[in-house]
């Protein structure tokens, strides 16, 4: 263990890697997922079917189906890592041809012994084969006929294509045309973990099978948890359809759903027809039970209604309609209920969002929210997450962007949806906006550059003023650097005019405008070098950064307050203009902020550690402020802000911010989060949040392995201010080679005023076919940081 006496010198890294642990993402930022089509087998494609067909893996009302067009599924990656090795993949042989017309291709006959009557019939015995292209027969005895080109295999028959192989006691058929039966079969698919037994296949021809009495699973061959049967089935690939009679799933050989008919897809086109049917509880709504519906109703239209039924409040209907034209796509979801027995009145919840490419580049984007009344996510929220939204949030824009500028025009508007509390807590409406921003260098001078920030917004709100406000800011950039230091000065001029019907107080301006020059100078270093420590290499960097902010006092208090809040004071806030969010208040300048970082980083360039602290020097009072007199900020500088991440190996994480008072020797802000990983998927996190007078909480979660096959999951968020539980829940989960039951009991606050509510949740899923109950998969993914 050791430093050394190394000395720092300048780093000529730009760029470095982030640490071991995953990105969390927000829900628009993450990546789409994408599914590739999946190869449809000669025979059995049922069991394709039942592995990816569209559709057909839903268990939740509301869910969606495959995507239009050129919307592929999301991938859905089921966990077999619990399943033995299926026998039948001992006779699997790589390296067939994966594509070819086998129609153009001459079968080829193999034997170690063979006698032929006449020269076109010959039997051969001793591992002998038939391969077309891809498909590969194996038998311990063969007959074939090249004349009429039918054969007859007998004893340990093995066949093997693209998408699967089976085993049966006999197989015959020609190979063109295309024909074969075979019997006492046992197969497993290559594209999935699917396998079951059929009495008899028959291949009817290139694009249609029929079985009898044939069996599904994702199960272990010999230890069946669940098990689809079918009397017979037929497969059309032409249609890509398949249908079945007299189905049943059975559940440890109990049968609990049976169907007299099935018609499903095979591959990836869209089938109109119901869905898997969904039950569970609500607590506010009490059981319910649900059945979609799907209609295709054409390549890029389709839309799903699945009428539900609630215990405690009646029936309603949820649809579903999409739509993809080369122009435009969205979906508008309808919720309604013609009368909730408790409310006693109509109810029901609408979303709309739409993309859509207008001429001369410009994008329409449409997204909007609405419901009867504000109680509609307590009451009906798909889980207990979204029975806290507060607020809807809609709008519609034009929007237009090249490599240098980008404007847009629309509108915004909010709606309230917690029971309580009024509707003048809303944000403002913008109706309309308008915007445009532009940066770029100035020709001919190799590195100054200009911008301009510009804003138009009338603020409409119900029982308050509104009013119009025109924002501007053009600035002049020179930004500098080299392979270890930067320096950007900047200057620009921010000017903001309203047009109110009526003053802020009595005697100002019904016009009143604010105009102040910003001038700012941002600039760092960046050092480096070789540290050995704790017996590891690593490369440390030193990083000093400088931020000057000058602006010149004004007065603002004749400016109304529409969108402007004070800004959450935190690390980045050293190297910002503004320390309120909206243009209707500028503060006032004349600063210095010092920061400095250290990294320490692996030979890999993964970042191990990350320490930064700073604090802004005030040479001029904070004269701005939100309300006309309150009181003025008068310090030397501001809180210190540290913060700091520490993972020195990819099983311990620990994170931290503090911000110091240092003029009344307080803590404002801290926060502490430790995660542990074990286990393989286990893991266990710590967090603490304080922030002076407005709250203290403590939360721990765990994903505790007990075995290979238990799993047991916890949460509890303790407030100190308000001596109780804000979220506890605690869940146990049990998976198996193709199965996993998950049960959780939850006790939650759900709103403003603390009340709280109780929810217990039953998932069971059948893997690589679907899931009934509640997706606690999703729910735990936000509950536990790192869930697997």
């Amino acid at each position: 263990m050791g430093a050394g006496p190394g000395v720092y010198r300048t780093r000529d890294v730009e760029k470095v890697q982030d640490g071991p642990f995953p990105t969390i993402c927000h829900f628009q930022e993450c990546p789409v997922l994408r599914r590739t089509q999946p190869l449809t087998p000669r025979i059995l494609a049922f069991a394709i079917a039942l592995a990816a067909a569209p559709g057909m893996a839903l268990a939740q009302t509301g869910a969606s189906v495959c995507p239009l067009g050129a919307f592929t599924c999301p991938v859905v990656k089921n966990d077999f890592a619990l399943c033995r090795k299926n026998d039948l993949l001992d006779f699997y042989r790589p390296g067939l041809p994966a594509s070819g017309n086998r129609e153009a291709t001459p079968a080829q006959v193999y034997g170690e012994r063979f006698s032929s009557p006449d020269s076109n019939v010959f039997h051969l015995s001793g591992h002998t084969s038939l391969q077309r292209l891809d498909q590969l027969l194996r038998a311990d005895s063969l007959t074939y006929d090249r004349g009429t080109t039918a054969y007859d295999a007998e004893g340990h028959v093995r066949y093997q294509e693209r998408g699967m192989l089976f085993s049966a006691s006999s197989m015959k058929g020609t190979t063109e045309p295309e024909y074969g039966v075979a019997t006492d079969v046992q197969y497993q698919l290559l594209t999935s973990r699917g396998n079951g037994v059929a009495s008899q296949a028959i291949m009817l021809d290139q694009d249609r099978d029929k079985l009898h009495d044939v069996t599904y699973s994702t199960c272990d061959l010999h230890h069946r948890v669940w098990e689809i049967e079918a009397k017979t089935m037929t497969m059309d690939r032409d249609e890509g359809v398949g249908r079945a009679h007299d189905v049943t799933m059975r559940l440890k050989g109990v049968p609990f759903l049976w169907l007299p008919y099935m018609r499903f897809p095979i591959d990836h086109r869209r089938q109109t027809g119901f869905l898997y049917p969904s039950f569970g509880k609500r607590s506010r709504a009490g059981a319910y039970a649900s059945i979609p519906f799907y209609w295709n109703i054409a390549p890029n239209y389709d839309a799903t209604f699945t009428p539900i039924w609630y215990a405690n409040r009646g029936s309603m209907l949820d649809s579903q309609f999409r739509w993809l034209t080369t122009t435009s796509r969205g979906v508008l979801n309808l919720d309604y209920m013609p009368h909730d027995k408790i409310a006693d009145r109509n109810r029901g919840y609408l979303t709309l969002s739409n993309q859509t490419t207008l001429p001369w580049n410009l994008r329409w984007n449409t997204s909007i929210a609405r419901t009867t009344d504000k109680a509609w996510f307590q009451d009906y929220g798909e889980n207990v997450n979204t029975s806290r939204v507060t607020l809807l949030a809609s709008s519609s824009y034009v929007t237009r962007a090249s490599d240098w500028w980008n404007a847009g025009a629309g509108v915004d508007w909010y709606q309230v949806v917690t029971p309580g509390l009024s509707d003048r807590v809303a944000p403002y409406r913008r109706l309309p906006q308008v915007f445009f921003t532009a940066g770029r260098p100035i020709d001919g001078l190799g590195g100054p550059e200009w911008g301009v920030n510009a804003q138009a917004v009338r603020f409409v709100k119900p029982d308050a003023v509104g009013g119009d406000r025109f924002d501007l800011y053009p600035y002049l950039a020179w930004p500098l650097q080299g392979a270890a230091w930067f320096l950007r000065p900047e200057l620009g001029v921010r000017y903001t005019t309203y047009n109110l019907p009526q003053p802020v107080a009595r005697g100002d301006s019904t016009h009143p405008s604010r105009s102040t020059p910003i001038f700012d100078v941002d600039a760092g270093l960046i050092f480096e070098r070789d540290l050995h420590l704790f017996g590891q290499d690593y490369t440390q960097t030193l990083e000093p950064r400088v931020f000057y902010l000058r602006i010149p006092y004004r007065n603002q208090d004749d400016l109304p307050r529409f969108d402007t809040q004070p800004l959450t004071f935190d690390f980045w806030q050293l190297f910002t203009t503004n320390s309120f969010s909206g243009a209707d208040r500028q503060e006032n300048a004349n600063n210095l902020s010092l920061a400095l970082t250290t990294r320490f980083l692996d030979p890999n360039g993964v970042e191990r550690l990350s320490a930064s602290v700073g604090q802004i020097h005030y040479f001029d009072p904070q004269r701005v402020t939100l309300y006309p007199g309150q009181r003025l900020v008068d310090h030397s500088g501001s809180d210190y802000v540290g913060s700091l991440t520490v993972a020195l190996n990819d099983n311990w994480r620990l994170t931290g911010t503090h911000l110091w008072n240092v003029h009344t020797g307080d803590t404002d802000v801290s926060t502490v989060g430790l995660q542990r990983r074990l286990w393989g998927d286990g893991i266990v996190n710590f967090s603490y949040r304080y922030r002076r007078d407005l709250l203290e909480q403590a939360d721990v979660s765990a994903e505790l392995p007990v075995g290979a096959a238990w799993k047991f999951v916890v949460g509890y968020n303790y407030s100190m201010r308000d001596r109780r539980a804000m979220d506890a829940f605690a869940g146990l989960e049990w998976d198996s080679c193709c199965t996993a039951i998950r049960v959780l009991s939850r006790h939650y606050v759900y709103d403003y005023r603390g009340d709280s509510d109780n929810a217990i949740m039953f998932e069971i899923e059948f893997k690589g076919v679907g899931s009934y109950g509640q997706h606690l998969g999703s729910f735990l993914q936000n509950a536990i940081l790192g869930y697997q």
